[in-house]
C-alpha cells in the first residue's frame, strides 16, 4: 500500500480513536485540534517506513502516543509539569468536584482528568488498554514485556478507581 492508502485507511478506521487519545493528553480545545493534526501528519508521514512487523493498529497507536508524548513533554518544559508519578498521584488531591456525577459524560470527563495526571507511560498504557487493546499490542508500542504490561494497568485502575470514588481526593 502506499502511504496515501494506509493513510486514508487510518484516518477511516481510528480516527475517533485518534480524537479519544488527543482528548486524553489534552485539555484545551485549540492545542487538542493541532495535537490531532500533529498526529494525522505524523501517520501520513511514518508509512513510507511502515513494513508490516506489526499490525497497522499498533503501529498507528504507536505513532499517535509518541507525538502525544512528545507534546507533553515540549509543554511541560514551558509550563509547571502536568503529569505526576502514579505513586503521588495516589496522595494528591484533584480539583475535581468531590460528589461524583451520575451523568456519564461528566464521569468520563472526570476519568480522563485523572488519566491527564499520570506521567506519560502510564497515560499510554491507560488510553491503549481502554481502546481494547491485549498486552502482546501494548507491550510493542511500550518495549515493556506483556507481564509487565498487565501489572502495570491492574496498579494504574486500582489507583484511578480509588480516586474516581474518592471524588479525586486520596482514597484510604
Amino acid at each position: 500500500m502506499s502511504p496515501d492508502e494506509y493513510y486514508r485507511q487510518i484516518a477511516h478506521d481510528y480516527g475517533a480513536a485518534l480524537e479519544r487519545l488527543a482528548y486524553a493528553y489534552e485539555a484545551d480545545a485549540d492545542r487538542r485540534r493541532d495535537l490531532v493534526q500533529e498526529i494525522h501528519m505524523a501517520l501520513w508521514r511514518s508509512f513510507a517506513k511502515f513494513d508490516s512487523r506489526c499490525s497497522l493498529r499498533t503501529w498507528v497507536y504507536r505513532v499517535a502516543h509518541n507525538v502525544a508524548t512528545s507534546q507533553v513533554i515540549r509543554q511541560s518544559r514551558r509550563n509547571a509539569p502536568t503529569f505526576v508519578p502514579l505513586e503521588e498521584a495516589e496522595t494528591e488531591a484533584a480539583h475535581e468536584d468531590v460528589h461524583i456525577s451520575a451523568n456519564r459524560e461528566q464521569a468520563r470527563a472526570r476519568l480522563l482528568t485523572l488519566i491527564r495526571r499520570l506521567e506519560p507511560l502510564d497515560r499510554q498504557l491507560m488510553l491503549a488498554y481502554l481502546e481494547g487493546m491485549d498486552a502482546e499490542a501494548m507491550s510493542e508500542i511500550t518495549g515493556l514485556s506483556a507481564a509487565n504490561v498487565w501489572t502495570k494497568i491492574h496498579r494504574i485502575k486500582n489507583m484511578l478507581t480509588r480516586q474516581f470514588h474518592a471524588g479525586g481526593h486520596h482514597a484510604r
